[in-house]
């Protein structure tokens, strides 16, 4: 066979080449995710936490000094009950504090609250007394106090801030920022002191 040339072709064996091997890789990871998704939707759905609601049923006002043009004294406790509309979820309330203002002025300091725990669909009571001597304020809501207990209707805010937390079984979400705002009329006259009537139904705002 002198003169004659062989030429030799090396053919690659299908399953060698690459592509193939990562088609059936990439097909897994699409079915996984795929999988993935519609479980934390599934979850999602079931267990996704309701915003608790919070209602003040009572009030008490054993102190309101306006005497002082720049300063105020005040004594006061409401009474608030605040219900965990969730039948699979609990929640940790946590750094909880409050205080009252009036027309966007605070007239008295903010009271840390102890931390509280709900269980699911269950309500909590809790009754903070707020107040303080001297309290820095501006003269026009020392004026707007004296003008509405003259009127015998007096307007204030009950705010509540703190954080709280969602637990489902064994698993804990992360902290929230929780900021709840009471709006309520109660009816008190200066020297009319003790137990005050709630005008109409406090309205209370929660944000999460």
């Amino acid at each position: 066979m002198t003169g004659e040339q062989f030429t030799c072709i090396h053919k690659k064996h299908p399953m060698s080449s690459p592509n193939s091997s990562r088609f059936p890789l990439w097909i897994f990871m699409g079915i996984f995710l795929f999988l993935a998704g519609v479980t934390a939707l599934t979850v999602w759905l079931i267990y996704r936490p309701h915003k608790p609601h919070f209602s003040v049923v009572g009030a008490s006002i054993y102190n309101l000094n306006t005497s002082s043009p720049s300063f105020i004294s005040t004594n006061m406790q409401f009474t608030v009950i605040t219900h965990n509309p969730n039948s699979r979820v609990s929640i940790y309330y946590e750094r909880l504090s409050a205080y009252i203002s009036y027309h966007n002025q605070a007239i008295t300091p903010a009271v840390e609250l102890p931390p509280l725990f709900q269980e699911q669909h269950s309500t909590v009571v809790v009754s903070p007394i707020l107040g303080g001597d001297d309290l820095s304020v501006s003269p026009d809501t020392t004026n707007g106090l004296q003008v509405d207990q003259s009127y015998g209707v007096v307007a204030l805010r009950l705010v509540l801030l703190g954080e709280l937390r969602w637990k489902a079984g064994v698993f804990r979400s992360r902290r929230y920022v929780i900021y709840v705002k009471c709006e309520m009329f109660v009816g008190f006259k200066k020297g009319c002191f003790g137990q005050v009537p709630l005008l109409g139904s406090p309205y209370c705002r929660v944000d999460v």
